[in-house]
C-alpha cells in the first residue's frame, strides 16, 4: 500500500508529511519547496487485539504497540505541488504526475483559509471548491493522455490486454473493468474511439483510486466556516473532507519531545507535564480548544479515513497457536496485517506464505476456536491460525 500526498503548491503538504512520518523535510512559505518526492512511513494506530483478548501485553515486532494501540506502517509519498496545466507539463507537472502512478489512494491537501491560490501565491478568500476541483481536471487529463498513448496495444483485444497495457498506471484489472462498465464500454474486441478513451479515463479517475481531502490550516480564523460552506459543492460531493492543522500537530509533537506535554500522535487531547511560559501556555490553550472542537488535530484521522473507509482495509492477526495467540517461538500476536475487506482464510494464508496456501487445510478462529473453511471471509480484528498439510 502506498498513499500519495498531493495538491497545489504552498498548502502545507510537506509539513503534513513531516508530522505523519516524523521525517524533517524542507518547509517554506513559497511555491515548489518540494521538487523531488519525499518518501516515508506513517504509523496507523488501531486498538491491539491483546486488549480485547484480555492479555497483559503483546510482543509486536519492533515494539510497535504502545498503551494498547498497535502501530502499523503505511508508506507515504509527498509529491511536489501541481498547478493548472500540470498535465501539459507546466511546473514539471508531467514528472510530478508520473511520481504518483504507484499510489493506491491520495490525500489532497488544500488551504482551508483561502489565503493561497492554485499556484501557491498569496490570495484573499480563494474558493475552496475551485482548489479541490482543479486537481481532478489535471489528473484526468494526464490519465487520458496515458490511456491514449497505449490504446494501440489493446485494440481488437480484451480486458487482460488493457490491464497489461496500463499496468504502469497502478490500476488492477478489477478497477479497469469497473471503469469500462461505468463508461458504458465493451471489453470484448475493443474498438474504442477517442471519445470512448476520454470517457474511460474519466471513469478510471473517479473510481480507480480513492481520494480524501485534507482541509489544512483549519486553525486560521474563518477556515472551518469556509469548509462547511463548501461541503455541498459538486467538487466535494463524493470526496470526504477532513479539517486539519498540520501546524498544530507539529507544535504538539515538538512540545511532547521536549517534555512539556504528554501526547501521542493522533490522540484527541494532551496533558500538560511541564511549566510553559505565558506565550507557550496561550498557544497550547488555543490548540486544546481546536482539538476539542475538531476531535484532535485531524492529521492522523486522515490515515484512518483513507485506509479503513476509502480503501476498505481490515486488520487481522495470524498466529500459529490459537490457544496462546502466539507463533511457534511463543511470541504473542507478533504481526498485525492490513488486508482488504472480504479477504478469505485462503487469501490470508497466501499473504502469510505461498506454501501455506498450496497446502491449506483450514483456518481456526483463535477467539472462538471455530474451524474456518477456505472461503470464510475474515473480519476486522480476527486472530487466525492457518492449518496446512505437512
Amino acid at each position: 500500500m502506498l498513499i500519495g500526498i498531493i495538491g497545489a503548491p504552498n498548502k502545507g503538504k510537506s509539513l503534513l508529511f513531516s508530522t505523519l512520518t516524523s521525517i524533517s523535510v524542507p518547509v517554506a512559505d513559497y511555491p515548489f519547496t518540494t521538487i523531488e518526492p519525499n518518501k516515508g512511513v506513517a504509523l496507523l494506530r488501531v486498538p491491539c487485539a491483546h486488549v480485547s483478548l484480555g492479555l497483559a501485553k503483546c510482543d509486536a515486532r519492533g515494539g510497535h504497540c504502545k498503551n494498547g494501540m498497535r502501530e502499523i506502517a503505511i508508506p507515504l509519498l509527498d509529491v511536489a505541488g501541481l498547478v493548472p496545466g500540470a498535465s501539459e507539463g507546466k511546473g514539471m507537472g508531467n514528472q510530478f504526475l508520473d511520481d504518483l502512478r504507484t499510489a493506491d489512494g491520495f490525500i489532497q491537501v488544500v488551504d482551508a483559509s483561502g489565503r493561497t491560490d492554485l499556484e501557491g501565491k498569496a490570495a484573499t478568500d480563494f474558493a475552496l471548491e475551485k482548489e479541490i476541483g482543479f486537481l481532478g481536471v489535471e489528473m484526468e487529463a494526464w490519465l487520458h493522455q496515458s490511456v491514449s498513448r497505449n490504446a494501440a496495444k489493446f485494440r481488437y483485444k480484451g480486458l487482460p490486454e488493457v490491464a497489461a497495457a496500463l499496468s504502469g498506471l497502478g490500476y488492477d484489472q478489477s478497477a479497469i473493468a469497473r471503469a469500462a462498465l461505468d463508461a458504458g464500454l465493451r471489453l470484448e474486441r475493443i474498438e474504442w474511439s477517442p471519445e470512448d478513451l476520454g470517457r474511460f479515463a474519466h471513469a478510471l479517475y473517479r473510481t480507480g483510486k480513492p481520494m480524501v481531502v485534507a482541509a489544512n490550516k483549519a486553525d486560521i480564523t474563518g477556515a472551518k466556516e469556509r469548509v462547511e460552506n463548501a461541503r455541498g459543492a459538486a467538487a466535494l460531493a463524493n470526496t470526504p473532507i477532513r479539517t486539519t492543522s498540520a501546524a498544530y500537530e507539529f507544535v504538539l509533537q515538538k512540545a511532547a519531545a521536549g517534555g512539556m506535554i504528554e501526547y501521542s500522535p493522533g490522540a484527541k487531547e494532551f496533558r500538560l507535564t511541564g511549566a510553559p511560559d505565558a506565550q507557550q501556555k496561550a498557544v497550547l490553550e488555543r490548540i486544546a480548544a481546536f482539538m476539542k472542537e475538531n476531535d484532535g488535530t485531524g492529521v492522523h484521522a486522515l490515515l484512518d479515513e483513507m485506509v479503513f473507509k476509502r480503501l476498505c482495509m481490515i486488520v487481522v492477526y495470524p498466529v500459529e497457536d490459537e490457544n496462546h495467540y502466539c507463533d511457534r517461538s511463543g511470541t504473542v500476536l507478533p504481526d498485525a496485517l492490513l488486508v482488504p475487506a472480504h479477504t478469505t482464510a485462503l487469501q490470508l494464508a497466501e499473504k502469510v506464505h505461498t506454501d501455506l496456501a498450496k497446502t491449506f487445510v483450514c483456518a481456526v478462529d483463535a477467539r472462538t476456536k471455530r474451524r474456518l473453511g477456505k472461503d470464510h471471509e475474515l473480519a476486522d480484528g480476527d486472530v487466525v491460525r492457518i492449518v496446512a498439510a505437512r
